[in-house]
Protein backbone atom coordinates (compact mmCIF):
# COMPACT_ATOMS: atom_id res chain seq x y z
CA UNK A 1 0.00 0.00 0.00
CA UNK A 2 1.29 3.34 -0.97
CA UNK A 3 2.40 5.79 1.62
CA UNK A 4 -0.69 8.39 2.41
CA UNK A 5 0.38 11.70 1.73
CA UNK A 6 0.64 13.73 4.54
CA UNK A 7 -2.05 16.23 5.65
CA UNK A 8 -1.23 19.27 7.81
CA UNK A 9 -3.99 19.54 11.24
CA UNK A 10 -5.12 22.48 10.32
CA UNK A 11 -4.66 25.19 7.75
CA UNK A 12 -6.28 27.99 10.06
CA UNK A 13 -3.83 30.41 10.78
CA UNK A 14 -4.91 31.09 14.52
CA UNK A 15 -5.34 27.47 15.11
CA UNK A 16 -1.96 26.84 13.66
CA UNK A 17 -0.38 29.31 16.20
CA UNK A 18 -2.40 28.33 18.86
CA UNK A 19 -1.46 24.41 18.46
CA UNK A 20 2.08 25.57 18.37
CA UNK A 21 1.87 27.37 21.81
CA UNK A 22 -0.01 24.37 23.30
CA UNK A 23 3.59 22.29 22.33
CA UNK A 24 5.78 24.49 23.09
CA UNK A 25 3.98 24.63 26.99
CA UNK A 26 3.94 20.87 26.98
CA UNK A 27 7.62 20.31 25.97
CA UNK A 28 9.19 23.08 27.46
CA UNK A 29 7.64 21.54 30.96
CA UNK A 30 9.06 23.34 34.38
CA UNK A 31 10.73 26.76 33.55
CA UNK A 32 12.22 29.14 35.82
CA UNK A 33 9.97 32.21 33.90
CA UNK A 34 7.29 34.33 35.52
CA UNK A 35 3.79 34.31 33.86
CA UNK A 36 4.91 38.43 32.44
CA UNK A 37 7.67 36.49 31.06
CA UNK A 38 6.69 33.32 29.40
CA UNK A 39 4.42 34.52 26.77
CA UNK A 40 8.36 36.25 24.98
CA UNK A 41 9.46 33.13 25.34
CA UNK A 42 7.00 30.78 23.96
CA UNK A 43 7.24 33.78 20.69
CA UNK A 44 10.89 33.44 20.46
CA UNK A 45 10.88 29.25 20.72
CA UNK A 46 8.13 29.60 18.08
CA UNK A 47 10.13 31.84 15.77
CA UNK A 48 12.70 29.74 16.19
CA UNK A 49 11.97 26.09 17.52
CA UNK A 50 14.74 26.03 19.80
CA UNK A 51 14.09 25.11 23.25
CA UNK A 52 17.17 25.63 24.04
CA UNK A 53 17.39 29.36 23.29
CA UNK A 54 14.37 29.69 24.94
CA UNK A 55 15.47 28.35 28.19
CA UNK A 56 18.65 30.54 28.10
CA UNK A 57 16.49 33.71 27.89
CA UNK A 58 17.58 35.81 31.14
CA UNK A 59 15.35 38.97 31.95
CA UNK A 60 15.90 42.11 33.76
CA UNK A 61 13.03 41.88 36.73
CA UNK A 62 11.40 45.17 35.11
CA UNK A 63 11.91 44.38 31.40
CA UNK A 64 8.56 42.99 30.60
CA UNK A 65 6.76 46.40 32.32
CA UNK A 66 9.21 48.80 30.84
CA UNK A 67 8.95 47.28 27.18
CA UNK A 68 4.70 47.23 27.59
CA UNK A 69 5.44 50.51 29.42
CA UNK A 70 7.64 52.07 26.52
CA UNK A 71 5.44 51.27 23.89
CA UNK A 72 2.10 52.25 25.11
CA UNK A 73 3.99 55.80 25.81
CA UNK A 74 4.76 55.62 22.09
CA UNK A 75 8.30 55.94 22.32
CA UNK A 76 10.46 54.54 19.54
CA UNK A 77 12.00 51.28 18.45
CA UNK A 78 15.90 51.54 17.73
CA UNK A 79 16.46 47.71 15.43
CA UNK A 80 20.58 47.20 14.83
CA UNK A 81 19.66 46.59 11.08
CA UNK A 82 16.84 46.37 8.71
CA UNK A 83 15.94 43.03 9.07
CA UNK A 84 15.03 43.58 12.26
CA UNK A 85 13.17 46.47 11.48
CA UNK A 86 11.31 45.02 8.67
CA UNK A 87 10.70 42.04 10.71
CA UNK A 88 8.67 44.09 14.08
CA UNK A 89 4.98 44.83 13.50
CA UNK A 90 5.03 48.57 12.72
CA UNK A 91 1.33 48.71 12.89
CA UNK A 92 0.93 48.10 16.51
CA UNK A 93 3.91 50.63 17.37
CA UNK A 94 2.14 53.28 15.21
CA UNK A 95 -0.77 52.38 17.01
CA UNK A 96 0.39 54.21 20.42
CA UNK A 97 2.67 56.86 18.33
CA UNK A 98 5.63 54.82 17.87
CA UNK A 99 8.09 54.34 15.15
CA UNK A 100 10.69 51.87 13.99
CA UNK A 101 13.77 53.29 12.81
CA UNK A 102 17.07 51.95 12.15
CA UNK A 103 20.06 54.15 11.24
CA UNK A 104 22.61 51.65 10.22
CA UNK A 105 22.77 52.66 6.64
CA UNK A 106 22.26 57.16 7.13
CA UNK A 107 24.48 58.79 5.25
CA UNK A 108 25.87 60.34 7.92
CA UNK A 109 26.56 57.49 9.93
CA UNK A 110 28.28 55.64 7.08
CA UNK A 111 30.64 58.56 6.83
CA UNK A 112 31.44 58.62 9.97
CA UNK A 113 32.17 55.40 10.33
CA UNK A 114 34.16 55.44 7.21
CA UNK A 115 36.09 58.05 8.57
CA UNK A 116 37.10 57.26 12.22
CA UNK A 117 37.82 53.37 10.76
CA UNK A 118 34.88 52.07 13.05
CA UNK A 119 31.86 50.09 12.80
CA UNK A 120 28.72 51.68 11.31
CA UNK A 121 26.64 49.48 13.92
CA UNK A 122 28.65 51.73 16.76
CA UNK A 123 28.42 54.99 14.94
CA UNK A 124 24.86 53.94 14.51
CA UNK A 125 24.16 53.71 17.85
CA UNK A 126 25.45 56.99 18.88
CA UNK A 127 22.91 58.56 16.77
CA UNK A 128 20.29 56.48 18.21
CA UNK A 129 20.55 57.32 21.61
CA UNK A 130 20.31 61.41 20.82
CA UNK A 131 16.67 60.19 18.81
CA UNK A 132 15.14 57.57 21.37
CA UNK A 133 15.62 58.49 25.09
CA UNK A 134 13.15 56.06 26.64
CA UNK A 135 12.98 53.93 23.74
CA UNK A 136 13.46 50.29 23.11
CA UNK A 137 16.48 49.03 21.55
CA UNK A 138 16.35 46.03 19.62
CA UNK A 139 19.48 44.41 18.88
CA UNK A 140 20.15 41.15 17.11
CA UNK A 141 22.87 41.14 14.64
CA UNK A 142 25.90 43.27 16.08
CA UNK A 143 27.80 42.62 19.31
CA UNK A 144 29.71 46.19 18.32
CA UNK A 145 26.18 47.90 18.69
CA UNK A 146 25.24 45.98 22.05
CA UNK A 147 28.75 46.87 23.67
CA UNK A 148 28.70 50.53 22.49
CA UNK A 149 25.04 50.93 23.64
CA UNK A 150 26.29 49.43 26.58
CA UNK A 151 29.14 51.61 26.94
CA UNK A 152 26.52 54.96 26.52
CA UNK A 153 24.60 53.71 29.50
CA UNK A 154 27.52 53.32 31.70
CA UNK A 155 28.37 56.77 30.63
CA UNK A 156 24.84 58.39 31.22
CA UNK A 157 24.77 59.47 27.47
CA UNK A 158 21.83 56.66 26.59
CA UNK A 159 18.72 56.46 28.72
CA UNK A 160 16.16 53.38 26.71
CA UNK A 161 13.53 52.54 28.51
CA UNK A 162 14.27 48.83 27.45
CA UNK A 163 17.49 47.23 25.70
CA UNK A 164 16.57 43.73 23.99
CA UNK A 165 20.17 42.18 23.45
CA UNK A 166 20.14 39.02 21.48
CA UNK A 167 22.99 39.43 18.87
CA UNK A 168 24.04 36.05 17.09
CA UNK A 169 27.52 35.30 16.58
CA UNK A 170 31.13 33.56 17.55
CA UNK A 171 32.93 36.72 18.31
CA UNK A 172 31.71 39.01 21.44
CA UNK A 173 28.23 37.85 20.81
CA UNK A 174 28.45 36.02 24.47
CA UNK A 175 30.51 38.16 25.68
CA UNK A 176 28.17 41.19 24.93
CA UNK A 177 25.14 39.67 26.51
CA UNK A 178 27.16 38.94 29.75
CA UNK A 179 27.74 42.65 29.97
CA UNK A 180 24.12 43.37 29.45
CA UNK A 181 23.46 41.51 32.45
CA UNK A 182 25.53 43.49 34.76
CA UNK A 183 23.81 46.52 33.48
CA UNK A 184 21.09 48.84 35.78
CA UNK A 185 18.74 48.91 32.90
CA UNK A 186 15.83 46.72 31.76
CA UNK A 187 16.85 44.30 29.62
CA UNK A 188 16.27 40.98 27.71
CA UNK A 189 19.01 38.72 26.87
CA UNK A 190 19.98 35.12 26.93
CA UNK A 191 23.06 33.04 27.53
CA UNK A 192 25.45 32.02 24.80
CA UNK A 193 26.29 32.20 21.35
CA UNK A 194 22.71 32.29 19.90
CA UNK A 195 20.04 35.07 19.32
CA UNK A 196 19.80 37.11 15.63
CA UNK A 197 17.25 39.05 14.41
CA UNK A 198 14.51 37.05 14.33
CA UNK A 199 14.79 36.40 18.13
CA UNK A 200 14.93 40.01 18.54
CA UNK A 201 11.68 40.37 16.19
CA UNK A 202 9.73 37.80 18.29
CA UNK A 203 10.74 39.53 21.42
CA UNK A 204 9.56 43.18 20.14
CA UNK A 205 6.45 41.50 19.04
CA UNK A 206 5.96 39.38 21.95
CA UNK A 207 6.01 43.15 24.04
CA UNK A 208 3.75 44.97 21.46
CA UNK A 209 1.06 42.18 21.67
CA UNK A 210 1.22 42.83 25.28
CA UNK A 211 0.52 46.27 25.18
CA UNK A 212 -2.58 45.59 22.90
CA UNK A 213 -3.50 43.58 25.41
CA UNK A 214 -3.03 45.77 28.17
CA UNK A 215 -4.55 48.73 26.67
CA UNK A 216 -7.80 46.73 25.72
CA UNK A 217 -8.27 45.71 29.28
CA UNK A 218 -7.68 49.50 30.33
Amino acid sequence: MADQPFKPVTTQPQQIESLSFDIIKEELGEHPFTPEQFPVVQRVIHASADFELGRSLVFHPQAVEAGIKAIRSGKRVVADVQMVQVGISKPRIAKFGGDVRVYISDPDVMEEAKRLGTTRAIISMRKAVTEAEGGIFAIGNAPTALLELIRLVREGVARPGLIVGVPVGFVSAAESKEELMKCDVPFITNHGRKGGSPVAVAIVNALSLLAEKAASEG
